[in-house]
């Protein structure tokens, strides 16, 4: 029996981020770029997993046998608004604004297809924003990191120079519960 550590994971994903997350944790994976055409359901959880599985099972032809295929979307939601990533730096800029002094939560639903069988969840964490002064999102959006981030910022960069808190997984607000997901490898191999 392997241990998630030694199966490969065709991780079906452009993020750097979720690439880093793999390799700093110890995965044997490879990157498979797919685009598929994202779905908006009728609750943040939903739409996360939906597109997660989306992702997943369009890779399903470019996966080779024993590998396990991995697709994760991740949302950040503030009161009952999806801010996804911004379409330019005036958004980014009004996303952040919103945020500041505020708490929202990141939602990263996932998907394994392990050989024919689809697990998918997700996970959810609650982030607490420093009350912002003007300068500091004009700053901050100058940096251009806000740019391709759901809900402007990347808790990895230099936006962790804002977060006054987190309730949850860390890694999930980076966009992807990598513990929840080798927890499930471990199960389900």
């Amino acid at each position: 029996m392997k241990t998630p550590l030694q199966v490969k994971i065709a991780l079906v994903s452009s993020s750097p981020r979720r690439r880093e997350i793999l390799q700093m944790a110890g995965f044997n994976f490879r990157v498979l770029k797919i685009d598929v055409e994202e779905k908006k359901c009728s609750s943040p959880y939903e739409t996360a997993v939906k597109n997660a599985e989306l992702k997943v099972l369009a890779a399903k032809e470019l996966v080779t046998d024993g590998e396990v295929a991995l697709a994760a979307d991740t949302i950040v939601v503030l009161g009952d608004r999806v801010l996804g990533k911004p379409s330019s730096a005036e958004e980014a800029i009004e996303f952040l604004k919103e945020l500041s002094g505020a708490w929202h939560t990141v939602i990263t639903g996932f998907a394994l297809l392990l050989d024919s069988r689809l697990v998918s969840s997700f996970e959810e964490s609650r982030v607490k924003f420093k009350r912002l002064s003007k300068d500091e999102i004009e700053w901050y959006v100058s940096t251009g990191e806000p740019l391709d981030k759901a809900g402007a910022y990347g808790i990895q960069g230099k936006g962790s120079l804002f977060i006054e808190r987190i309730e949850g997984d860390f890694f999930n607000v980076m966009g992807l519960p990598v513990s929840r997901i080798y927890d499930i490898l471990t199960l389900e191999l």
